[in-house]
C-alpha cells in the first residue's frame, strides 16, 4: 500500500470510494453535485493550506484524508476520512491519519476538529480509539441525504 499526497486527477476515484462508503448506509446518497471540491480535490485543499493524502493498493484508491487549519488559531480540521470496507480494521486508517496529525502539529495545531454523518457508527469508534471525544454539538447538512453530523475534537499534547 502506498500513501501518497492526491492530485487533482484523483477525483473520480474518490467520489467512487466516498459513493461505495456512503451505498452501505440505508438513505445516505452520493449527489455530484453536493461535491463540488472532488473536481479538483488536491487543489482545493491546498488552497486552504492543506493537503488531501489518498491510499493507493494495487492500482485502486483505498483510503483519503484531508488536514486544514482554520481560521481559528492552534485548531486543524480533517475531511474526506474514508477507507474502502475491504482495507478497514488493516491499519490504513491509522497512517493516514498519523499524517493528518502529523502535518497539523507542524502547522501549530494543538487541537483536531473533525464532522462525521451520525450514521457511521463504525467511524466513531475509530476516532474515539485515536482520543477524540464527541462534542455535545450537532448540524444538519439539509443535503439529500438529511444529514445531521456529530463533532469530534481531540486536544494534542
Amino acid at each position: 500500500m502506498i500513501l501518497r499526497p492526491a492530485t487533482d486527477a484523483d477525483g473520480p476515484a474518490l467520489a467512487a470510494l466516498i459513493a461505495a462508503t456512503f451505498a452501505e448506509y440505508p438513505g445516505c446518497l452520493f449527489i455530484d453535485a453536493e461535491f463540488p471540491e472532488l473536481k479538483a480535490p488536491a487543489s482545493h485543499y491546498e488552497r486552504q493550506g492543506g493537503r488531501l493524502i489518498v491510499a493507493e493498493s494495487e492500482g485502486l484508491l483505498v483510503g483519503s484524508l484531508a488536514a486544514v487549519m482554520t481560521g481559528t488559531a492552534g485548531l486543524g480540521e480533517l475531511f474526506k476520512v474514508y477507507a474502502r470496507a475491504d482495507h478497514r480494521g488493516s491499519g490504513l486508517a491509522q497512517a493516514l491519519y498519523g499524517q493528518g496529525e502529523t502535518l497539523l502539529r507542524q502547522r501549530g495545531a494543538d487541537t483536531i476538529i473533525l464532522w462525521s454523518d451520525t450514521r457511521f457508527l463504525r467511524g466513531h469508534r475509530f476516532y474515539e480509539k485515536l482520543g477524540f471525544l464527541r462534542e455535545p454539538v450537532e448540524r444538519y447538512l439539509a443535503d439529500a441525504s438529511a444529514s445531521w453530523e456529530f463533532c469530534f475534537r481531540k486536544r494534542l499534547d
